[in-house]
């Protein structure tokens, strides 16, 4: 398979010795300082970019039509825009706060969690995530998606960084040293608490399932996520 890699940092770069692992080819390596040439050659383009250069990259992609898979977060007012792209073009497209296998298990687990304690009024839920010093946006796309994924299971309306009404989640963001990502959602009373969390390692989470994402999409038109990829459904 022919992939583009669009951005080309460190996260670029541990994808693409991944993809060189599982036998794929690399047709363009984008950065800020080269164009788009090759990109119509790829079976699959894999965005991890920054927030800025996102939306170029993905519309680059379709209206290439080639497939986009796109891990770069802080873009998403601009998500309607790139569905109604995608469909006009009959692209291909899978947009994640995350591509970890494990993440995306603890989204589950999230939801399955905030389904059971909606019913107990005594729990406050609140949330914190630690990235590294690096991470240009905050609250991190992953937290956010936490925070909507308990949102649509529970009677919380929505999620704030400032002190939390009733009905409001707290994350609290932080940004310490090269850590890759800690994300945790607690579930607090007076009288215990009870606390889910995943802690991430390395990056080479985020790439795997980055490129075993790009290897499901090949070929395919739609709008898909990270649970069709692993028939979490």
């Amino acid at each position: 398979m022919k992939i583009a890699l669009l951005g080309y940092g460190k996260m670029g770069k541990v994808i693409e010795r991944i993809a060189l692992e599982r036998g794929h080819e690399i047709v363009l390596r984008k950065d800020e300082f080269n164009t788009y040439d090759g990109l119509s050659t790829a079976d699959v383009a894999i965005d991890f970019s920054v927030p800025s250069a996102a939306v170029s990259n993905i519309s680059a992609s379709f209206n290439a039509n080639v497939p986009v898979v796109s891990g770069t977060t802080g873009w998403l007012e601009h998500y309607d825009e790139m569905i109604a792209l995608c469909n006009e073009k009959k692209g291909g497209f899978i947009s994640s706060s995350n591509f970890s296998l494990g993440v995306n298990v603890f989204f589950g687990l999230n939801e399955y969690l905030a389904k059971i304690m909606k019913q107990f009024d005594s729990y406050k839920v609140s949330m914190e995530e630690i990235h590294h010093i690096h991470k240009l946006d905050a609250p991190s796309g992953t937290a956010i998606s936490l925070a909507q994924g308990v949102i649509q299971n529970s009677n919380y309306a929505n999620w704030t960084m400032e002190d939390a009404k009733a009905n409001e989640i707290r994350i609290e963001a932080k940004r310490i040293g090269e850590v890759p990502g800690t994300h945790t959602v607690n579930y607090d009373s007076p009288i215990d608490s009870i606390e889910i969390k995943h802690t991430a390692h390395n990056r080479e989470g985020f790439a795997l399932g980055a490129v075993v994402a790009a290897e499901w999409l090949a070929g395919k038109q739609g709008i898909f996520s990270m649970k069709d990829v692993l028939n979490l459904q």
